[in-house]
């Protein structure tokens, strides 16, 4: 595996092992002195819970919740110790193999203004962001989770560079949301916005169904050089670039095609 796959994995999955809770729903959650209401469970970690709540997205450290709360999703905490040690140890070795990564990866070419036509039917279109089609992935973090962590092993991967101010970026999201349940075996859907936790949990409208991070410190948007959003990177499975641009720009019968060309 190539060091850009390793890294964009690194990223993706250092906070993975999430055991699904089946969409487990309670009336109310407390957690330290904020109380939740009408409650359901996504997944939880040995470290943490995802759930929806009334007003938006939530997560918690399992260690902040009431003891019979903790108990009943069988918080553990020498284990949820060594699963942050293990987090710490892969944060490490990504922060190690960007820094390599900065003088190894081939340089990319100029950025353009404007992507042409394919063959897979997607059409022309301006592209607001330097040029990594059909290229190894660029370096990307994702400085927290805001839903569960994706498991992306051998699935196509589709970022999206986002942000709640913009009214372009929300027209998109039901888009999305189509295109990752249309393709929910075989794609992962990501909205990476650099703004804080607190204004993009604060958006409840239109609902988001796949898994949302965030960058605070903009690396993921400076590595790609995106200058206008919504901005998209489709991923194939080997860590190569196969789409960018807007999302709009890749529908479904497109998306199809690009699966069939680059899923072996």
């Amino acid at each position: 595996m190539n060091i850009v796959k390793r890294l964009v994995l690194l990223w993706l999955v250092s906070v993975a092992g999430a055991l699904l809770a089946q969409d487990e729903k309670l009336p109310s959650l407390k957690v330290g002195a904020e109380t939740y209401t009408n409650v359901t469970v996504t997944s939880v970690t040995a470290t943490d819970i995802y759930f929806s709540h009334s007003r938006g997205l939530g997560s918690a450290k399992l260690r902040n919740l009431e003891p019979a709360m903790q108990q009943h999703f069988h918080f553990d905490p020498a284990k949820a110790a060594a699963t942050q040690s293990a987090q710490a140890q892969a944060n490490t070795l990504y922060i190690k193999a960007a820094k390599e990564a900065v003088t190894t990866r081939p340089r990319a070419p100029s950025p353009t203004t404007e992507q042409p036509g394919s063959d897979d039917g997607i059409p022309p279109h301006p592209l607001y962001a330097k040029s990594f089609l059909n290229q190894p992935t660029p370096v990307l973090v994702a400085e927290k989770w805001l839903t569960a962590p994706p498991d992306i092993q051998g699935k196509f991967v589709l970022i999206n560079f986002w942000a709640t101010t913009s009214e372009a970026c929300r027209a998109s999201i039901p888009h999305l949301n189509g295109l990752c349940a249309e393709f929910k075996d075989r794609l992962v859907v990501i909205g990476l916005s650099n703004e804080p936790e607190e204004a993009v949990r604060k958006m409840t409208e239109p609902r988001i169904d796949y898994a949302v991070a965030i960058d605070t410190l903009a690396r993921s948007f400076q590595a790609v050089e995106v200058s206008g959003i919504p901005h998209a990177l489709l991923v194939d499975p080997k860590g190569v670039v196969r789409f960018e641009g807007m999302p709009q720009y890749l529908e479904a019968r497109s998306l199809e095609k690009l699966m069939a060309r680059f899923g072996q």
